[in-house]
């Protein structure tokens, strides 16, 4: 995994990047959330790295970059990338708005069909259910976080997957099993 951390944190700041990475490991991965991240992240093609963005206009623009980056290098040395923007965007409603700007930033880039941008956030909450609805846990991360996929990866992966649409069922009944004390217990 590849970290990117900007500028120095004091030593009693949140890490911001080891939460996300605990994450990552023990509910992506532990839980089997994404059947395709385990693979990359032993491979170690993970990019990681913390925005320091204050407002949506400079998260865009980090946006823009990290998606040039992965657009110019090899799946093989950077697969997928994570931004971490703890700053930033921290109410749900405002980061679910923002989404539709990074995919507009994919398209003036030219890179549909090429770069998707998926979300995940501490207050993730689908349409049309309750806010500790435990479904939403399954694209809940301990700080806002955008997802940026390469599309053949994706295609390739859910291609060698038997029913992809399974996946999401198992993940909320994984979840449901867990229950709400059990998912606290995994990241703490």
């Amino acid at each position: 995994m590849t970290e990117s951390t900007g500028t120095g944190a004091a030593p009693d700041a949140p890490d911001y990047l080891g939460d996300t990475s605990r994450w990552l490991e023990r509910a992506v991965i532990g839980l089997n959330l994404c059947p395709f991240a385990k693979a990359v992240v032993a491979k170690g093609q993970v990019r990681m790295v913390l925005s320091e963005a204050r407002d949506a206009a400079s998260l865009l623009e980090t946006l823009g970059a990290e998606l040039l980056h992965l657009r110019d290098t090899p799946a093989e040395a950077t697969d997928t990338t994570l931004i971490v923007h703890p700053h930033v965007l921290a109410d749900f409603l405002d980061y679910n708005d923002f989404l539709e700007h990074a995919d507009a930033l994919v398209g003036e880039l030219d890179l549909e069909g090429v770069l998707q941008v998926a979300s995940f956030h501490p207050h993730y909450q689908f349409a049309g259910s309750a806010p500790d609805d435990i479904a939403n846990f399954t694209n809940r991360s301990p700080w806002p976080t955008l997802h940026l996929l390469r599309e053949d990866s994706v295609s390739r992966a859910v291609d060698a997957f038997p029913d992809p649409d399974a996946i999401i069922e198992r993940n909320v009944r994984t979840l449901e099993e867990l229950g709400h004390a059990g998912w606290r217990k995994l990241l703490d």
